[in-house]
This record gives C-alpha cells, structure tokens and sequence, in this order.
C-alpha cells in the first residue's frame, strides 16, 4: 500500500515503517558519534520500561549504541494487520534489527507493564537471561491504568486545580488560534490521574526486581518528567499532572531509600519540552511549542530526545558531578528555562494573534516534528512507493 499521513487532531492513526526505521536510524547514527566523549563509564544491563518512542526509545538507543549495553525493554504497541502497526512496533523492530546486526543483547516484551504478569515475566528473562541490570528507566506514558490487584481501571485527566484555566491554543487541524477553558478537576480525578501518572507503578517495578535479587550493586534507577516555566505551569504544575508529578517525587525518595542497601540510587530527571504524542494532546502545548522551537533556534539550543537522553546519561546518570537541583531530580532542561529564552516565548505569547501567526512561531518545526513520530517527512523516503505494512520482529 501507499502510506500516507492520516492525522486527526492531535493524532495520527497509521504509520510508515520504513520512516520509522530512518528516524530509529538517525538516532543510532547521533549515539554512536557520541561513544569517544563517554570515558568508558556507563550501564551494562538495562531495562527500559516504556521503550518504543519517545524518550524511552532514546533511552535504549543511548544505553545500547552509545554504551554497549544489554537492553531489555517493555512496551505496548499495536502489530500490523491489514493496516499499519503502531509507530512504537516499527520503531522496536528496527531498533532490534539494528542491534542483532551490531551483535548487541536486545530483548522486547510487548504487553501492559502496568500488569503483574508483565513483570513476572521481565523477571524470569532476566534470570534466564543477562541477570542483574544496573539501570532502570521508568518512561511510561498511559491515559489509563488497571490497578494489578484490584482490576480497577483509573483514567487519568488534564485539568486545572483549583480554579478553571483559559489559555491560547493552536488549533492544529484549522491553524487557528482560539481560547480553551479547562475546568478545575474533582477530587476523584486528581486521585485517579495520581494513579495513573504518579510513582506506584514506578515503585512496583523496583520493589519486584529488588525481592527477585535481580539489581546489581550500584544500580540505579531514573523517571521522567518535565515542569516547564510559567506558561506552561497552569497545566504542568498547578494541575493534575502536577499532583501526580509530586507522587513521582516522593516514590523517588521511598526507592532512594531502599537502594541504599546495594549503593543504588533513584531520581527524576526533568527534561525539556518536545512533541511527543502525549505533550500533543495537551491544550496549549502546540502553541508554546511551536513558539519554543523557534526562539531556542535562534539561541542555538533546540535539541530533541536523543540529544537530550545523551546529556542525561553523560552529564548526570554517569557524571562524578551530576546535575541536580533541591529536590535531588536531575535538570537536563535548562536550555528551555533559559531566562532569556522563557522571557522571548513569553514576549511572542503576549503578541501572537491570527494576523501574525505564521511570522512569530515556527508551526513547520512543530508540525514536521509531530510527522517524524510516526515514520512521516523523513528525507530519502519516497513516501509514493508501494510498502508493505507487515514488518517481522521477534516480540
């Protein structure tokens, strides 16, 4: 078949798998450049929970081409039928090609890791396979979640607290500016998002690989998550993702403790602003965005998932002088919360209107970066040519 973009809204419901396997390919091609700044310091065994996109993907690609390592890593993605699979099937697939090529340990479970059964089963490849891993990463991204003891399903919701929020949004179907108003979120929502977003499931994981003895001395553990500046704090902080930010925190500090016996560790690291298909479902994130790429262009200091998880890994998770803040996350966002930057995004917030759109954002590198997700706009392809959407892995 000819595969060809179909985005709805904030989605878009096929993928091209040969544009998946060029951007899994150019983030290899960016981590392998990196391996002589490394110093020989980095993971041998890793798990990635949520590893198929995003970055959870970058992670593996860093920890694998840029490290060495052994990776095992979980996700949950769609197979191809007679339609396109999931972005996340083409991505693994052509991440565990390219490793098998390079003779490097990769490994994928594909099913819910929210569920017990998921990770009893890491558990017993683990033992069957390299062993103790020395670096965890938890890069989940869910709207629901099913409680592994009591089956209750939990929905999460991006809503305010407190007090409603009206905000500029970019209507990315129209490319229309218009006004959203969001309603203060119920106490059962903040609760049931807290479930869903927050560190429970981050806790779990740790907590089953700890009694299965399968952490190594020294292991650590890391979480991702972004806060963002002022613009965007209505929905990132005082918000119900915020709570469950904050849980995140403290399940940080509960598996912190309990590492201590094997001279672990555990944090959140706090990373920049990117499209990503959750950050594209958010009301006004298309627009900041789309205003923040342009104004860190100009500053020389846009990066993207790969860049950003190679400075994680080099500047903090394996840095004798790791960047951290007060609460004890790592910052690797602190290009975006420039001062100088914050304070033109916010300049060209206050100016933007139907008129001037198209001059003061740089709706191409959004809208470019959104296709890129699923397989689209890479150069090279020819998007006209008959592809089949069948693509073999061996998970």
């Amino acid at each position: 078949m000819i595969i060809k973009p179909k985005v709805r809204g904030f989605i878009c419901t096929n993928a091209h798998p040969i544009g998946c396997a060029a951007n899994v390919e150019e983030q290899i091609a960016y981590s392998k450049a990196q391996i002589d700044s490394h110093q020989g310091n980095g993971p041998k065994n890793v798990l990635v929970i949520g590893c198929s996109t995003g970055y959870g993907l970058a992670s593996r690609i860093t920890a694998t081409f840029g490290y060495g390592a052994n990776t095992l890593g979980v996700c949950f993605e769609k197979a191809p039928s007679d339609k396109t699979g999931s972005p996340g099937y083409y991505n693994t697939a052509a991440f565990q090609a390219a490793a098998a090529a390079a003779g490097l340990y990769a490994h994928t479970i594909n099913g819910d890791a929210f569920s017990t059964a998921i990770k009893d089963q890491v558990i017993q490849l683990l033992k069957d396979g390299i062993g103790k891993v020395d670096l965890v990463v938890y890069s989940l991204a869910s709207p629901r979640r099913t409680d592994p003891v009591t089956g209750e399903v939990f929905s999460s919701v991006l809503k305010p607290i407190g007090k409603a929020h009206t905000s500029k949004n970019l209507n990315t179907d129209t490319l229309k500016l218009t006004e959203v108003t969001l309603e203060p979120a119920s106490e059962a929502e903040i609760a049931h998002t807290v479930k869903v977003m927050g560190g429970e499931d981050w806790e779990l994981w740790l907590e089953a690989l700890q009694a299965a003895d399968l952490l190594a001395e020294g292991a650590q553990t890391v979480a991702y998550t972004y806060l963002g500046d002022k613009l965007t704090w209505p929905i990132y902080g005082q918000a119900t993702i915020g709570r469950a930010k904050e849980d995140l925190d403290r399940a940080a500090k509960q598996i912190d403790a309990k590492l201590h016996a094997i001279k672990g560790g555990a944090h959140v690291a706090v990373l920049k602003a990117l499209v990503t298909q959750a950050s594209s479902a958010i009301p006004l994130m298309p627009l900041y965005l789309s205003i923040l790429f342009k104004v860190m262009k100009e500053h020389d200091s846009n990066e993207h998932c790969i860049e950003q998880i190679e400075r994680l890994f080099s500047e903090c998770l394996y840095s004798k002088t790791p960047r951290l803040d007060s609460a004890n996350r790592y910052r690797v966002d602190e290009k975006e919360l420039d001062p100088a930057v914050q304070s033109r995004v916010e300049e060209i917030w206050n100016q933007v209107n139907e008129e001037n759109l198209m001059q003061l954002i740089d709706y191409q590198a959004y809208s470019s970066d959104f296709l890129k997700l699923f397989g689209f706009g890479l150069e090279g392809i020819d998007y006209e040519e008959d592809v089949s959407p069948q693509v073999s892995s061996n998970f």
